[in-house]
Parts: C-alpha cells; sequence; structure tokens
C-alpha cells in the first residue's frame, strides 16, 4: 500500500525532576545541599532510511512520544539522559507544522535527520541554587515539558522527470519501455493508483530517475478523482514531461487535454508552470495521429514536441536523451520558499511580548510559553519555591501589569488550570 501523507502528534520526552537532598555524614560539618539534577528528555528525530518509500509505518502511530529522563538523586547524582526516538520515513519527507503551517524540515538527502520536538532539560536539584546568601536552598526544579507538536508528515518523492497526462494517455507504456519499471497497464482509467519510479539512462551512460504519475483529471487540485494526492510529487520534479494522447483513442482533443492538466498544475501551484516541460505526443503509430499533432503545433508552439510511440517504442530514446542533456545544464533550485520555512534564528533587537493578561469571566487569565514552563517547573510543596516564583513574577513586570489592567487585591488569577488570589 502505497501512503504518502499522514498527521501525527509528536510530544518529545519531559526532563527528570531536581532533586532536594542534604549532606548528612556525621564527620563533614555543615554539609549543605546535596541534590542532583534531572537528566534530559528524549528528543523525537525524524532520520531518512532508503530502504523505505512510504509511510505506511507511520499510517496507525496517532501519537509518538518520548521517555522522561531520570530523577536527579540524594549525593549530587545527576539523572540519565533518556535515549532519543529515532523514527524512520523515507527520503524527500517533508515535515510541516500544523499550528504555524510552517515546514519544519525537508529530508532530501541519504542521512538526513532532523528533530522534529526537543526534549526538556532536567530540572536543577537545590545544589544549583546554593549561593552565597542562600547557603542551604530548601528547593529543586521539575523538569523541563517535553516540546509537543501536530505534524503532518509527507512524501514528495524524488525524482528528476515527471510524467503527467490524462488517464490512458500511455504514460505507464512510456516508462516500461524506457526503463525496468514495470507498472501494471491495462486498458482502463485509472490504473495506476501510485506513482512507479523508473531509472533510465541516455547513450552517453548519464542516469535519471523518471516518475510515472497517476492521471489527472479536471478538478484534480480539489480533490476530483485521485485528486491532488499526487500532484504533490510533481512538486519535486525538476522536468516535466507531458505526455498526450495524439491519436485522441478516447475521442478528446490533444490540445484541450494539455490546456486541461496545465490548469491543474497551476492551481495545485503556479511555481510548476515555470519548470522545463516538453511534450511527449504519444501513440504516433495510429493514423489519426499526424492530423492532430498538425493542428496542435498551430497552437502550441513554445514546448520542444517529441513524436512518438510508447506501444512500439520509437521515437522514445530521442526524448531519454534529450532529457539527460537538459538535466545536466539545469541549476539545483528549492522546494520551498523561505517564508515558509520554520526559522530557529532570534533576534535581540526584536522585542516580543513574553505574556498576555485577559478577563474571562472574572478571572485574570495570563497566558504564555515562558510563564507556563516557569509554573510546570516549579515544585509548590516548598515555601521557598514558591518565593521564588512569584518574584520571577513580579521580575517580569506581572504584578505592574494586573494592577493597571484594574485588578483589586483578592481577584483570581489563573494560569493554565491553576487559580491564585491577587496580592499587592
Amino acid at each position: 500500500m502505497f501512503v504518502d501523507e499522514v498527521i501525527l502528534n509528536v510530544i518529545a520526552g519531559s526532563g527528570g525532576d531536581g532533586c532536594t537532598a542534604f549532606r548528612r555524614e556525621k564527620y563533614v560539618e555543615m554539609g549543605g545541599p546535596f541534590g542532583g539534577n534531572g537528566g534530559k528528555g528524549s528528543d523525537i528525530i525524524f532520520k531518512v532510511d532508503e530502504g523505505l518509500h512510504t509511510l505506511l509505518d507511520l499510517r496507525y502511530q496517532k501519537q509518538i512520544k518520548g521517555s522522561k529522563g531520570e530523577n536527579g538523586k540524594g549525593k549530587n547524582q545527576h539523572g540519565k539522559n533518556s535515549p532519543d526516538v529515532i523514527v524512520k520515513v523515507p527520503l524527500g519527507t517533508v515535515v510541516t507544522d500544523m499550528d504555524t503551517g510552517l515546514i519544519i524540515c525537508d529530508l532530501k538527502k541519504k542521512d538526513d535527520s532532523f528533530i522534529v520536538a526537543k526534549g526538556g532539560r532536567g530540572g536543577r536539584g537545590n545544589t544549583a541554587f546554593k549561593t552565597q546568601t542562600n547557603t542551604a536552598p530548601d528547593f529543586s526544579e521539575n523538569g523541563e515539558p517535553g516540546e509537543e507538536r501536530t505534524l503532518k508528515v509527507e512524501v514528495k518523492m524524488l525524482a528528476d522527470v515527471g510524467l503527467v497526462g490524462l488517464p490512458s494517455v500511455g504514460k505507464s507504456t512510456i516508462i516500461s519501455s524506457i526503463s525496468r519499471s514495470k507498472p501494471k497497464i491495462a486498458a482502463y482509467h485509472f490504473t495506476t493508483l501510485s506513482p512507479n519510479l523508473g531509472v533510465t539512462k541516455t547513450d552517453d551512460n548519464y542516469s535519471y530517475v523518471v516518475a510515472d504519475l497517476p492521471g489527472l483529471i479536471e478538478g484534480a487540485s480539489h480533490g476530483e478523482g485521485l485528486g491532488d494526492k499526487f500532484l504533490r510529487h510533481i512538486e519535486r520534479t525538476k522536468v516535466i514531461a507531458h505526455v498526450i494522447d495524439m491519436a485522441s483513442v478516447e475521442g478528446r482533443n490533444p490540445y484541450e487535454d494539455y490546456v486541461l492538466i496545465n490548469k491543474e498544475l497551476e492551481e495545485f501551484n503556479p511555481k510548476l508552470l515555470k519548470k522545463p516541460m516538453i511534450i511527449v505526443a504519444n501513440k504516433m503509430d495510429l493514423e489519426e495521429s499526424y492530423e492532430n499533432l498538425k493542428r496542435f503545433k498551430e497552437k502550441v508552439s513554445d514546448k520542444e514536441i517529441f513524436e512518438v510511440s510508447g506501444a512500439t517504442g520509437e521515437g522514445l530514446r530521442d526524448v531519454v536523451n534529450y532529457l539527460g542533456k537538459l538535466l545536466q545544464e539545469l541549476p539545483e533550485e528549492e522546494l520551498f520558499d523561505d517564508d515558509k520555512i520554520e526559522s530557529h534564528v532570534l533576534y535581540k533587537f526584536k522585542k516580543e511580548e513574553k505574556y498576555t493578561i485577559e478577563r474571562e469571566d472574572d478571572v485574570w487569565v495570563i497566558k504564555g510559553d515562558e510563564i507556563e514552563k516557569l509554573f510546570k517547573m516549579t515544585k509548590f510543596s516548598s515555601d521557598e519555591a514558591v518565593y521564588r516564583f512569584a518574584k520571577k513574577l513580579t521580575r517580569m513586570g506581572i504584578d505592574k501589569k494586573l494592577e493597571s489592567l484594574g485588578a483589586k487585591e483578592g481577584d483570581q488569577v489563573r494560569i493554565l488550570d491553576f487559580y491564585f488570589d491577587y496580592r499587592k
């Protein structure tokens, strides 16, 4: 079964909790804090496996979860880091964050890998909080929560040339003639239900990959027929070979077929029409084809047109050699624009709000990644930890912000699912 798109929820492992402990040996005076740090949680890593060609292994995995780092222990023993979770994916896998719509990674090279969700760091033990003014801190941290994301994982096949066209124009016959690929060939529409790859070689021994893509129909870019399910594979190709039934075996007009397919390509992604394209006029072994080709050439003069017969093999070597020469001259191109790719570069000069405060049903609700992470990492069982948490809120300006918004003594304040009373 060919599976080329799945939706996954990934949750990286949380860091291990820090330990609160003290040194109490009989002959060690003023032993002090002795609690170790927690270990780091698992990263979720996608790694290319050239032996895979579909996402079938991920189809029934709704969630991939990393394990928590080991908790810190007494005697300053730090917890172990949790091993990373390696998820094997095919070459050509593109991962998108469903919340932002940005591309996280495009794994298009052998042995490419990428951390799609980062594990949380381990919480610090009380030894880490020892200072000159506080020589015996009585608190430690919880581990940092692991990153959680909902991802769309797609395979965009890595082929140099993509054969496109309406159903039954002869794409599968052509790829079987120019390579060792053996697709199913039959006299009915949608015989090809999944892309077929074949490696072909020019007369001067330059080899490249050709993809036979399932037949498109009107409305394919909006999901009709096999829909846009396989249009994504054309995005990755360097050259488009437009195969047309020039003999009109099914009663269609060749020029109208050409216009229809180009319209679907443009609606799916306008960049596709900017790719180099050739016309493969197929079924030229039939009598009707020459008159149709003559009329076609009167309307289309800006493309290279090759007369071939997939059934007899006539003209196919010219196509293979021409495409090989064209591919060697083409520069590498990026699949995605920069504004669609997630960037982790931090610009220090750009000041962003670390939190928001809103009024909901007589409750002041504080939201923000930094403050929510701070809350989750605080152990409220310790008075010192509570005091440290309150002090950090004050430094972040939350007290002043609440006051400026009109918060009064005794008002309820919520962070995540926990409620506090506001005190000036």
